[in-house]
Parts: C-alpha cells; sequence; structure tokens
C-alpha cells in the first residue's frame, strides 16, 4: 500500500501513522483481546506467537484454495482453535507449566504452519476488502492510506462488547471468578475447567482471526516472518491495558502506529534510523514490561490466579 508521507511530505507523516495504526493495530487487537479472555480466567497463552503462524498460512492457503478471503478469515480462526484446544489440554493438566507450554506452541505452531505452508509462499490468495473513506481525495496516496478492512470494525466491536461481557453477563462473571479466586468459584459449582478450556480456545480462535488478517490484508502475503512477534508482544499489551478490553483497542493502535513510524519518517528522506525506528514496537514492549515488574506499582486489574499454578 502507498505511503502518504510520499506525496505530501511531513504533512503525510500523521496520516501514514494513523493509516499504520489502524491497519498495523488490527492483527495486535484481535490478538490482545484473546489473551485477555485468556488471561481473565487466570491462564497465560505465550504460544500466540504459533498461533499467529497457523492462522495466517490457514487463512492464505483456504483463500488461495476457495477464491473466498472470508473463508479464509474461517479457518485461520479453526485453525486458531485447533492450537487452543491442544494448548488447553497440556497447561491444564496438574502440575504443568505455562510458561514451558507456551513454548513448546510457538515452536509447534510455527514449525506445522511452516511445513504445510511452503506450497503457498509463491501463489497469490484473493485478498480481503476494504472501506474506501479516502474517495473524496485525488491523491492515491491519501486514498490508500484510507482504505479500512472490515475486520477492524469488527474488532472495534468486540472489544467493547467483551467489556460488557466481563462486567453484565453471567457467564462472564464465571470467566472473572475462575481467574480471580477458582477455589471460590468451585465451591459455587463454577468448573475451572471447564471455564478455562473455553477461554483458552475463543482466545485462540480470536488470534487465529488476526493471523489470517496478516496474510490476507496488511502485509497481505504468507511467508514466515509474517508475524514479526506480535503474538509476543499481544502479552505485554494486555498487561498494558490492565486486562480492559477497551483499553486493549487503544493499546493495539498505539502499537500499530509505532509500527508505522520508521516507514512514514523514510518516506520523508529520513533513512539513517530506519531500522531503530522500526523497532519502535519492541522498545515499547520492553518499557511495558519493565514499567509492570516494578515492585511498587500494583497491577491493576490483574486476574488473582495468574502465574499461581491454581
Amino acid at each position: 500500500m502507498s505511503n502518504p508521507a510520499s506525496g505530501l511530505g511531513w504533512l503525510g507523516v500523521p496520516l501514514a501513522i494513523l493509516a499504520g495504526a489502524v491497519r498495523g493495530g488490527t492483527p495486535f487487537l484481535f490478538v490482545s483481546l484473546g489473551e485477555c479472555l485468556t488471561e481473565k480466567s487466570g491462564k497465560i497463552n505465550l504460544g500466540l506467537e504459533g498461533v499467529l503462524l497457523m492462522g495466517a498460512m490457514s487463512g492464505y492457503a483456504i483463500s488461495y484454495k476457495t477464491g473466498s478471503p472470508w473463508m479464509g478469515v474461517l479457518a485461520g480462526g479453526c485453525a486458531g482453535m485447533i492450537l487452543g484446544l491442544i494448548h488447553a489440554w497440556l497447561v491444564l493438566r496438574p502440575n504443568v507449566n505455562d510458561v514451558a507450554v507456551g513454548i513448546a506452541m510457538i515452536i509447534f505452531g510455527g514449525g506445522f504452519a511452516f511445513f504445510l505452508g511452503k506450497p503457498f509462499i509463491q501463489p497469490v490468495a484473493p485478498q480481503l476488502p476494504s472501506i474506501d473513506f479516502g474517495n473524496w481525495s485525488s491523491d492515491p496516496a491519501v486514498r490508500a492510506a484510507l482504505k479500512i478492512c472490515p475486520l477492524f470494525f469488527a474488532g472495534v466491536a468486540l472489544a467493547f462488547g467483551m467489556h460488557w461481557f466481563f462486567r453484565s453477563t453471567r457467564w462472564g462473571m464465571f470467566v472473572r471468578a475462575v481467574g480471580d479466586q477458582p477455589g471460590a468459584a468451585r465451591a459455587m459449582g463454577i468448573s475451572v475447567w471447564k471455564v478455562r478450556t473455553a477461554s483458552i480456545v475463543c482466545g485462540s480462535f480470536l488470534a487465529g482471526i488476526g493471523g489470517a488478517y496478516l496474510s490476507l490484508f496488511y502485509p497481505g502475503s504468507w511467508n514466515e516472518r509474517v508475524s514479526s512477534g506480535q503474538g509476543v508482544m499481544a502479552v505485554a499489551l494486555v498487561i498494558f491495558a490492565r486486562w480492559n478490553p477497551v483499553e486493549c483497542l487503544w493499546a493495539s493502535l498505539l502499537f500499530g502506529g509505532a509500527q508505522a513510524l520508521g516507514p512514514a519518517l523514510q518516506s520523508v528522506g529520513i533513512g539513517g534510523y530506519y531500522y531503530l525506528f522500526n523497532a519502535a514496537p519492541y522498545f515499547l514492549t520492553l518499557a511495558v514490561m519493565i514499567a509492570t515488574c516494578n515492585p511498587r506499582r500494583s497491577l491493576t486489574g490483574a486476574p488473582g490466579a495468574i502465574g499461581t499454578g491454581l
């Protein structure tokens, strides 16, 4: 897609960053919402990088085979669900470490995606459609920047819907009860195993959709480096958002904008620090982790059972 900063000069840099925040923030949004749901139930899914890659590969392959990118999105979500079932089965067994399972799932999901996805690196699959908000402009770069995938609006609606779900529904209360006090939840007759399994599987489904977005819209191709560590960064993003789905939306836009900073500045002639600016999302992730590891700072909103092995 064209960078608006290339045609508008410095005036195009804010537009390029805003467009990048929406395009690049959408996969962060779906993955972070999925991780938020998982962590609200008291478990951490560090294997989301593998889920993203499987979702991207499956979505691209099915879109190529069927000619329907929306079937690809569904396939990406289903691939995420399968990995989520495996992850849930492992992590909910007695005395199993969440971190070790997450690392294993990154290796398994990534390796499986690379193995199955080799035949689909060269073929061109049908891409997701976009809604054109830039038809008012005669500048092709501006029109390209303001093409937004409908999945972004679905993610925004999902963020507010999930916020309502946790606060106002019985099932949302079950998830929060299991994540905060699993012992008390068992005493209330709530099945901790079922709630956590459902949360991990549904969270992985959302992450798989985020992977399909990567290969079917932005950047819009399948290769082994398509995720760029976004699955791991999503865990830091959820902490940054204080386990609040609406805050995940704003944090995703922030991370997406940071991702667009390098290309936007390069298009106006600042190329000396290109790789440094491209590393902005990783610096942001590191800053979030350092800030939240401060023992003098309480993690407001953190589920009580996170990291306890309960």
